[in-house]
């Protein structure tokens, strides 16, 4: 819903106490994580979708969101919108806004909410099977496994923010073009 919350603790911790005592069914929990990461979403839609943008074209140049990057976001949307939801959930600080940003970016409802929808399955269903199967095996993977995941996500950030700064300016340009010629949606 755009508030920031440590999820991942959350479905992790349910799923650790779904193995360790067996109170809870592993299933319940993992139906619960995705019922609330897609109705949050889409309450963060509708934040979005009806103040969303007023509100980041009045407060975004205090966090560097000036006019440009509003017009990249809306063209990021208008023609990845689709993709950003879905792997937006995988990106702990973008999961966050990503909602909200596709509402005030005018991303169609019945596209958001299939991507929401598999995104949400895919995350917070992942999350909490994946640590139920692999909490049976943690000495194993605490080891040099997870050292090596570490080091792989790290780099797979810096290379991320690299490539977002190299192609910033070459994506704003393509958006205002865009945008004065029309083919980008009326917010």
């Amino acid at each position: 819903m755009g508030v920031p919350v440590p999820a991942e603790a959350r479905i992790i911790t349910a799923s650790l106490y779904c193995l360790k005592t067996h109170h809870l069914a592993i299933g319940w929990v993992a139906v619960a994580a995705v019922a609330g990461a897609i109705i949050g979403d889409n309450i963060g839609y509708i934040i979005g979708r009806r103040v969303g943008l007023p509100l980041l074209q009045k407060y975004g140049p205090r966090f560097g969101l000036n006019a440009d990057r509003l017009i990249l976001g809306q063209y990021l949307f208008h023609h990845h919108g689709s993709a950003i939801v879905f792997c937006g959930r995988f990106i702990s600080v973008v999961r966050v806004f990503v909602a909200v940003l596709a509402g005030a970016c005018r991303m169609h409802w019945p596209r958001f909410m299939l991507f929401n929808a598999l995104g949400g399955t895919c995350w917070a269903g992942g999350y909490a099977l994946g640590t139920y199967a692999l909490g049976r095996k943690i000495s194993e993977v605490s080891g040099p496994a997870g050292i090596i995941i570490g080091i792989a996500a790290v780099g797979g950030m810096i290379a991320m923010g690299r490539f977002l700064k190299k192609n910033e300016a070459r994506l704003t340009q393509l958006a205002v073009q865009e945008s004065r010629n029309g083919t980008l949606p009326a917010s």
